[in-house]
């Protein structure tokens, strides 16, 4: 049984990348994360700001964007997000990994790696 703190950082994980493939992208940084912290996704500057203006400008690309939470971890601090990305319907989809670090209710430090998922995959299990 989770205890209720781990449960919450649960929740706020997969509550701050629904809210962000939603386009609400200024809510999911109010409530979810602390702007002093920083991300590890190396396409981008450093620093939270940084990141936010690179999903702003993703979610104007692809407004249709759907995110599909297929498992949710946590140990400690740590909650790791696995989940089905659908940039734009019909096309293939990247299985994704957010990684979040929390001190108390926020997100103080993120990282993200994906994965395309091939149409003609040989893999019959699937990649979720």
């Amino acid at each position: 049984m989770l205890d209720s703190q781990t449960e919450a950082r649960r929740q706020a994980a997969k509550q701050f990348l629904q809210l962000v493939v939603a386009g609400q992208i200024d809510e999911a940084y109010q409530r979810h994360v602390d702007l002093n912290g920083k991300h590890h996704n190396p396409l981008f500057a450093e620093g939270f700001s940084a990141l936010k203006k690179a999903m702003i400008e993703n979610h104007v690309q692809l407004p249709k964007k759907q995110l599909l939470v297929k498992n949710v971890l946590s140990d400690g601090d740590f909650v790791a997000v696995h989940s089905q990305i659908v940039l734009r319907p019909g096309e293939a989809s990247v299985a994704t990994v957010h990684l979040f670090r929390f001190s108390g209710d926020k997100i103080v430090e993120m990282w993200d790696v994906g994965q395309p998922v091939p149409a003609d995959s040989p893999n019959q299990d699937g990649a979720f």
